[in-house]
This record gives structure tokens, C-alpha cells and sequence, in this order.
């Protein structure tokens, strides 16, 4: 018996008989336990939502496992934009706009931003880091400018967004490529090119493919599950607050009658009152 297909997914495919590969995400449950209380305006909404999908893409097609963490930030409206994704694709992401950012190009949004990537490898000592500047008028071609970039091979990306679902189509060229056929990047890149936001948003991947590639040899592999699952952690936020130090903690709750921590990423509000911050710095006990 087939396993059901995860409602939100990456799933790559090679068009076999032109060495090109590429990947298909579909975001529905997962961007919307994104968006769970952010209130976020539509056009952060938009960028955030494009950005999780592109972050899909890259981290499903890692060479190596590793957890992803991409950050574009800006003096624009849109000041922040975080997306982190573990080696199993369970994905978390934050905005941070003053206001309620009208639609715009993202230069627009973001003014003169720049764009972040970490590589968290196991068995590194340190993450790996790259800093670029932003070049390009979306997400889309930002992404697409940085892939091309970093993988010297030619790229396509499409990714659209709403209140409900975030996508992304993803084609690359492969270095034999033009040795099976001297045109076929240049005919998929024009099929790719015709993908409409609302058949991005809410077709299946095999039926997105078969609709841009009817005439080309397309093998599509099992989908890989994206998941939102990032429970509270309050003992991560106790050490934290441990490591701040006992009089710096007291003085907070002395100003405000409680210590409140939001993690941004993982959307998790934590309280601590004088009984709490009390049982932090309390001497342990000897049994």
C-alpha cells in the first residue's frame, strides 16, 4: 500500500533524456502553522512564504545533510527575514516589519539588504557562512542569482505565495546537458517560464509537470515531507536566562513584574514570575 503523499513536500525530478533536473515544493499546512498569530501583513506574508519554499528547494538538494539557515536583512519596511530548515526539511521562519508594508519589489521592502546563508555541518567546528549582496527586483530572481552563483551551473526559479499555500518550481542544467540536446535548456526554460502563480499553488507536482513538460521525459522521485514541529522548549530558555545572569534577571522582573521571552522563530512566548526565577538560581540540592 502507497504511503498518503505529505500535504506539504519537495519533490525533485530529472527530465532524463536532457540532463536537467529540478524540484517542485508545495507548502500548505506547514506555511500556515508559519503564519499561526504573526499577523503579518500580506506583502511580508508574500516574501516570507516564497523565501520557506526557496529554502526547501536548496536544502532538499544539499549534497551533504546540514541544517540551512538563510537571513535577508534591510533598512527597509521589511527590516528581517529568516527562514531555518533541519536536515529533515522541518522548517521555521520569522519577518520583522515596522507597520504594514504595502506590495513593492523587494528592494522596495527590503532597501539595500543583503542576503545571509549558514550551513550547520555535523562533525564542523563552526557553521559555514556566505554574505552577498541582494541582486535582484524578488525573491525569485534574488535566489536564483544565488544559486547560479554558487553552483556555476545554470538556473531557473519560479515561487509564488499567499494566505494558504507557498510553492516553487526549481530547473537546473546539468553539465552534459547540451551534449543530449543543444536546445533543451533553452525549450525548458521557456515551458518553466509559462507556470502560472495559481497552477504553482495548487497542482500536485506530478500534474505541474505534466502540464509544463508533456512532451519530455520526466522521472519524479518520492517526496520528501516538509514539516512545522517546533514544541516549546522552556529549559533552553531557562539556560538562557541562567547564562544572562541572576541580577540582570531580577532586575527585568523587579521592572516589569515577570520575565517574558519570545523565540521568534519557533513563535513560543515563555513567562517567568518570582517563583520561577527563584527555582532558576536556587542552589541544588544534596541528596
Amino acid at each position: 500500500m502507497n504511503e498518503r503523499k505529505p500535504t506539504s513536500y519537495v519533490q525533485r525530478f530529472l527530465l532524463e533524456e536532457l540532463d536537467i533536473r529540478g524540484a517542485v515544493v508545495h507548502l500548505t499546512d506547514v506555511w500556515q502553522a508559519m503564519q499561526a498569530d504573526r499577523n503579518y501583513a500580506p506583502a511580508v506574508a508574500r516574501l516570507l512564504g516564497e523565501m520557506s519554499a526557496v529554502s526547501s528547494v536548496i536544502a532538499g538538494n544539499l549534497k551533504q545533510p546540514a541544517r540551512l539557515t538563510f537571513q535577508i536583512t534591510g533598512h527597509g519596511p521589511v527590516s528581517l527575514l529568516v527562514v531555518d530548515c533541519s536536515e529533515s526539511l522541518n522548517l521555521r521562519g520569522y519577518a520583522k516589519a515596522e507597520g504594514a508594508p504595502q506590495g513593492g519589489t523587494l528592494a522596495d521592502l527590503v532597501g539595500d539588504g543583503r542576503l545571509q546563508l549558514s550551513l550547520d555541518i555535523e562533525g564542523l567546528d563552526q557553521p559555514y557562512q556566505s554574505l552577498v549582496p541582494l541582486e535582484g527586483a524578488s525573491i525569485a530572481e534574488c535566489f536564483e542569482h544565488y544559486l547560479v552563483q554558487s553552483e556555476q551551473q545554470p538556473a531557473g526559479l519560479w515561487l509564488a505565495s499567499d494566505a494558504h499555500a507557498a510553492a516553487a518550481l526549481f530547473v537546473q542544467k546539468l553539465p552534459g546537458a547540451d551534449l543530449k540536446d543543444i536546445d533543451g535548456w533553452s525549450r525548458v526554460q521557456q515551458l518553466a517560464q509559462t507556470v502560472r502563480a495559481d497552477e504553482l499553488l495548487g497542482l500536485p507536482a506530478e500534474a505541474l509537470l505534466g502540464r509544463l513538460f508533456a512532451e519530455e521525459s520526466v522521472r519524479v522521485f518520492e517526496p520528501r515531507a516538509v514539516t512545522h514541529d517546533w514544541p516549546a522548549d522552556p529549559e533552553k530558555i531557562a539556560n538562557m536566562l541562567r547564562a544572562l545572569g541572576e541580577d540582570e534577571v531580577r532586575t527585568l522582573l523587579a521592572e516589569h513584574g515577570e520575565v517574558v521571552v519570545h523565540d521568534d522563530l519557533s513563535n513560543h512566548t515563555y513567562h517567568f514570575d518570582t517563583a520561577d526565577v527563584d527555582a532558576l538560581f536556587r542552589p541544588p540540592t544534596l541528596h
